[in-house]
This record gives structure tokens, sequence and C-alpha cells, in this order.
């Protein structure tokens, strides 16, 4: 198995949540009231990937502005990119962020990761009432 570097990730969030190893290898925890979940690929040879996408909000207004909203604030320079589905129930919102991960140590994957999922949580408070 490549090593794409979810065993480093893994420690370094294991320091900071409670982290569940899935079937498939991805990471899942929560980050206050966002789950999030670590995957990793690797996209060519010597070229691991890690992506971590956050759930931040579900089922939102679906008749609110919120696609200028967020539009203003990818603008603001998030750690991540917003995304933004509409569904029968109201827009779902995730902000995700792709790196390569060769080289990185524990230390430094944990600093790279709580930077997107601390953004996520900010933008969740931002978000609800």
């Amino acid at each position: 198995m490549i090593d794409v570097g979810l065993e480093t990730a893994r420690l370094a969030l294991e320091k900071y949540h409670d982290v569940r190893v899935d079937d498939d290898g991805a990471l899942t925890f929560r980050h206050g009231d966002v789950p999030c979940a670590v995957q990793g690929i690797q996209l060519s040879e010597g070229l691991p990937i890690l992506t971590i996408t956050c759930v931040v909000a579900w089922d939102l207004d679906a008749d609110s502005d919120l696609p200028l909203q967020l539009a203003e604030w990818a603008g603001q320079g998030l750690f991540g990119t917003l995304g933004a589905v509409r569904s029968d129930k109201g827009w779902d919102i995730t902000l995700r962020y792709a790196f390569p991960s060769i080289g990185l140590q524990d230390q430094a994957m944990g600093t790279l990761l709580m930077l997107v999922v601390s953004s996520a949580s900010q933008l969740r408070v931002d978000l609800l009432p």
C-alpha cells in the first residue's frame, strides 16, 4: 500500500479530536458541530495528495442570499474552497482543501489541518443564528 500521508494525518488529528478510520482508510472526526473527513490519493508517482472536506452547514434557507455571502467570504482568503449545493431542503455548505502530503511531519500536518477545520467552524458560527 502506498503511503499518502493518512497515518501522519491521523496522528496529528488525534492530538485534538477523536478520529475514526473508515474501512476505505478515510479519517472522520468532528470539530465542534462540523463533521470532517480526510482522504488520500496518489495523484501521480511521487505526488500523494490529502483532501479534507468539512460539512459546514446543511439545509440552510434556499431563498437566502447565501451564494453572495459565500463569494464575499471566499474573497477574504478562507483557508480552503467553499462549496454550495442547493437541494430540496436548502443550501448545503462545504469547505474543502487539497494539498500534497509528501514530507509533512505530524506537527506541520496538524497545523495545516487545524487551519482548515477552524475556518469551517468559524464559518458555521457566522452562518447560523
